[in-house]
């Protein structure tokens, strides 16, 4: 059974971040613009911090594929971090025998023991042993889903090939919520990609962009809420069979693990408590030319764990980033005593970026369920099974 995984590696501000991607089947042509296209919407929108105006992402593929298409060998992917000029002395993977004066100082600089609240330090530092939380910090960071989001992009020129087409909007940036939706997916994307928040409607990104410059203003942070929508896609994806096949579960954990991230729904999500299972539940009807169809979709394209044919709509909840100028109380864990969190440089608002990434990991899932279903070892025999 064919199958699509990856791993990655690489730190914040280290050399780079690189993913090896194995499942691939011969003869996808990789298109890196397109790739970088993605990795520049990951890196833009109101809100973000000033580490975006230093790199500029870019992907080189070093490895599986040969004058523009894959060979059926593991794909591997690169992505350097320019500001690691700046953190050479730090972020050394050699140890220094006879480390200079600058060398010393700047690793002293860099270094860490106040713990920053609704981050990874404390849990980290204590499970790995780790006295310097620059350590937790360089790993934990969400820098490492500029990678993903890379991983994320090839998926989707996967499913392009069989007529598969996603995106990601948001819908709410703290209390301001997208109240307005145009009448289609197609609307929505159209007017979303011309947001800088994201944001389908423009009176609403207006209200969002006040409320994330008040936040700025406090020194404060601001989570929200986005939708990622992928349209049509086969019955059967996923299984009811057994609690891990469950598309549904699958999804969730690979939104759920976004850095920040809080919360998880697929279709009418938690206003399935307010619905009587009259509203609820998605009819079914046949018309005269005996073509099946629904009138609604609360279940988000997905019952029993199993696509349906309908539009999959999956969401997920951002929670304010915890590293503000506002400095939160926490202890230092060096001299267990009390302390101002750390401040390291980051983003007022980044739930843009967080739909980038979410729409990333949902292809990433859908590839590998289309893998599973219908197998192949070139796109080749793959459309023949698909069209079978």
């Amino acid at each position: 059974m064919k199958k699509f995984r990856f791993l990655t590696s690489g730190e914040s501000h280290g050399k780079c971040l690189t993913a090896i991607i194995e499942g691939i089947p011969a003869g996808f042509r990789i298109k890196p613009d397109i790739i970088n296209k993605d990795l520049a919407r990951r890196q833009s929108g109101y809100g973000r911090g000033t580490r975006m105006k230093i790199e500029t992402d870019t992907v080189e593929i070093k490895s599986g594929v040969r004058l523009g298409k894959t060979t059926g060998a593991p794909v591997c992917i690169e992505i350097i971090n320019k500001d690691y000029a700046n953190w050479e002395n730090v972020m050394s993977a050699v140890e220094y025998e006879y480390p200079t004066e600058k060398a010393l100082h700047d690793i002293e600089e860099k270094s860490f023991t106040k713990v920053r609240p609704g981050h990874a330090d404390y849990a980290g530092a204590i499970k790995y042993n780790l006295s310097d939380l620059r350590d937790v910090l360089e790993r934990s960071s969400a820098r490492k889903t500029a990678i993903e989001v890379a991983v994320g992009s090839i998926a989707k020129q996967i499913l392009k090939e069989f007529g598969i087409i996603g995106f990601s909007h948001v819908i709410q940036i703290g209390t301001v919520k997208l109240d307005f939706y145009p009448k289609t997916y197609t609307l929505i994307k159209e007017k979303a990609e011309k947001s800088d928040l994201l944001c389908a409607d423009d009176l609403t990104a207006d209200r969002m962009r006040n409320v994330i410059d008040e936040a700025s203003e406090e020194g404060n942070t601001l989570g929200g809420k986005f939708e990622v929508i992928f349209g049509n896609l086969p019955i059967g994806l996923g299984s009811y069979v057994q609690w891990d096949t469950m598309l549904d579960g699958r999804l969730a954990q690979a939104v759920m693990s976004i850095p920040a991230v809080k919360a998880v729904e697929i279709g009418a999500g938690v206003d399935s408590a307010e619905l009587k299972g009259s509203q609820m539940h998605d009819e079914i009807f046949i018309n005269k030319n005996k073509e099946i169809y629904r009138q609604t979709n609360n279940a988000g394209g997905i019952e029993g764990g199993i696509t349906n044919g309908e539009t999959l709509v999956v969401k997920g909840t951002m929670k304010p980033i915890p590293t503000m100028r506002k400095a939160l109380s926490t202890i230092d864990l060096k001299t267990k005593t009390p302390a101002s969190a750390h401040f390291e440089r980051s983003d007022v608002c980044a739930v843009p970026a967080c739909a980038v990434v979410a729409e990333a990991r949902v292809a990433i899932i859908l590839v590998d369920e289309l893998l599973s279903k219908i197998g192949g070892d070139s796109l080749a025999e793959m459309k023949d099974h698909y069209e079978k």
